[in-house]
């Protein structure tokens, strides 16, 4: 348990922390004998050492009456951040992270090299970014090296390890003489080269000078590299591989953090002033510099809790949809519904199953979720997900339990409701068809997306008359949710040669949306008679 009471981050009491902490120093000191058992403990849980006896700095506190100095507290967030980083390790993998600004990693990463370098024998840990200054500067409270020397000076002498600044800190360089461990520092183009390091952070990595180059310094020097960037486009290297698929990718989104709420976020954008630079520094949308973006990050960001924020209930169908992969790379992904409001989103690897085993799952979660129905990807790899719905619905059957429909959603297949207006024309005149508005499904349904965004948007931000019934409610409890919002404003469209609306779902550099893919298929405005149809075996 990180804390033995509630701890409120917006309105932050430090006293009762300060209090704790001293009755257990007290308690530890009374008997030293304990150390050793609470060093080998810590050892293995860095997070809870950063909890019980980490200080970190803020100089903004002087604006609301705080401490500069202050407990560092990690946020659940950030404990599981370390956590991950602790499995690349034991994994010796290397790892991305992508976040939105001022979410306090700097401090995070620096206070968990600092724990491990304490309680690890013979450990090196590098820091890298592009300039020298960011790395180590002894007085700007920017730079990584001052936050190190800050945090070690601070603890409890007992967890110092024998610690002292003018012998054992050099410039780029902290060493922790009882463990014999070292943290190093480097910035240009040669991070890393002809050293060794058990565990090596790059940060800011999507904004380096010349990052290949780094990538060819740093290939021999650690088997677990992390990443750290705020986003800076498609167009380097750290977003390729963010979006390639091959590496674990951990998501720091301004809403993960429990400091940050709707209104700090409409502070921020009014403080930027740049939609660009607020759809990527707060927003996470790689996309956000590109033209044609299907749905604007702002949107997804006013539809997050849009029901609570409108004061309405959702009512209407409940209903799952399944975005089908293959064993690669990419993830199956299901959404589950309840009218305007989506649920809840999953994802799974299909490595070591086939399309039958994940089928199979999602009958699960379709009882899990009290649905009934679902629809499928009946494109290429789904075209087999209605067999294998139709042979797990007779096995249902057998055993006297109820059916659950499967609808199959067809992307590449021509539009619903062909003759039906897509542009209201003026009197009777200009009006543009479905059939010549849409190249397909996928793009129709896309566009039936958007526009259920940009009604919420306009009810929750403009307070303009909205129908309950055409807008999208994203429920802020899932778990993939961050993933979710960065998924939705990936697509972009553009006008085909036929003066048709095409949807790119994966612009160049990008894997494929499955979260936003689930979304987009649950709420297309499909035909429901198609369910009639399949309850019948047609």
């Amino acid at each position: 348990m990180p804390l033995p009471f509630p701890f409120d981050f917006k309105k932050p009491d430090y006293s009762a922390v300060f209090a704790w902490r001293t009755e257990r120093l007290q308690r530890i000191r009374q008997q030293p004998e304990m150390i050793p058992a609470l060093r080998q403990f810590y050892r293995n849980n860095p997070a809870q050492f950063i909890i019980d006896w980490g200080m970190t700095s803020d100089p903004r506190n002087i604006d609301y009456g705080l401490p500069v100095t202050i407990p560092f507290l990690l946020f659940p967030k950030q404990e599981e951040w370390i956590n991950w980083i602790l499995d690349r390790r034991s994994n010796r993998e290397n790892g991305i992270t992508e976040k939105s600004r001022e979410m306090g990693l700097s401090w995070t990463s620096v206070g968990l090299a600092c724990t491990l370098c304490l309680f690890n024998k013979d450990m090196v840990i590098g820091f890298g970014s592009r300039k020298e200054m960011y790395v180590d500067s002894t007085s700007d409270p920017k730079s990584l090296f001052w936050k190190a020397r800050k945090f070690i000076e601070q603890l409890p002498v007992e967890f110092r390890g024998g610690w002292n600044e003018k012998k054992h800190s050099r410039f780029m360089e902290v060493e922790f003489p009882d463990s014999g461990a070292i943290i190093k520092g480097e910035a240009g183009d040669n991070i890393g080269r002809g050293d060794r390091t058990t565990l090596y952070f790059v940060d800011e990595s999507a904004f380096l000078a010349r990052p290949l180059l780094i990538d060819a310094a740093l290939s021999q020097t650690t088997r677990c590299r992390i990443d750290l960037s705020s986003v800076n486009g498609m167009a380097n290297p750290f977003a390729q591989k963010r979006h390639g698929g091959k590496i674990p990718v951990f998501t720091f989104h301004w809403r993960s953090d429990p400091r940050k709420d709707d209104e700090w976020y409409h502070a921020e954008c009014d403080k930027i002033d740049n939609p660009v630079i607020v759809a990527q520094e707060l927003d996470l949308n790689y996309s956000a510099s590109a033209e044609g973006v299907l749905i604007p990050s702002e949107w997804v960001q006013a539809a997050i809790d849009a029901h609570i924020k409108l004061g309405i209930q959702p009512t209407g169908k409940r209903l799952g949809a399944m975005d089908v992969a293959d064993e690669g790379k990419d993830k199956n992904a299901f959404s589950t519904r309840h009218g305007f409001l989506l649920e809840n989103v999953r994802e799974w690897s299909g490595v070591g199953s086939d399309i039958y085993g994940s089928v199979e799952k999602v009958f699960g979660y379709c009882e899990a979720d009290n649905l009934t129905e679902f629809r499928f990807d009946e494109d290429g790899l789904g075209a087999g997900a209605r067999g294998d719905a139709r042979v797990i619905n007779e096995q249902r059957t057998a055993v006297q339990r109820p059916m659950i429909i499967a609808t199959p959603f067809r992307g590449s297949g021509g539009v619903f409701d062909p003759d039906e207006e897509a542009v209201k024309g003026d009197n009777g005149q200009n009006a543009r068809l479905n059939k010549d508005f849409f190249a397909n499904a996928k793009a129709q349904s896309w566009w039936h997306l958007r526009k259920l965004f940009r009604n919420t948007y306009r009810a929750v931000e403009e307070g303009k008359p909205y129908n309950p019934d055409e807008i999208i409610s994203i429920s802020s409890t899932m778990k993939n949710k961050d993933k979710l919002i960065i998924e939705l404003s990936q697509p972009t469209y553009a006008i085909n040669g036929v003066g048709k609306i095409s949807v790119n779902k994966q612009p160049e550099g990008t894997k494929s949306p499955n979260l936003a893919d689930s979304v987009m298929i649950n709420y297309a405005p499909m035909d429901s008679s198609l369910d009639v149809w399949l309850k019948f075996g047609a």
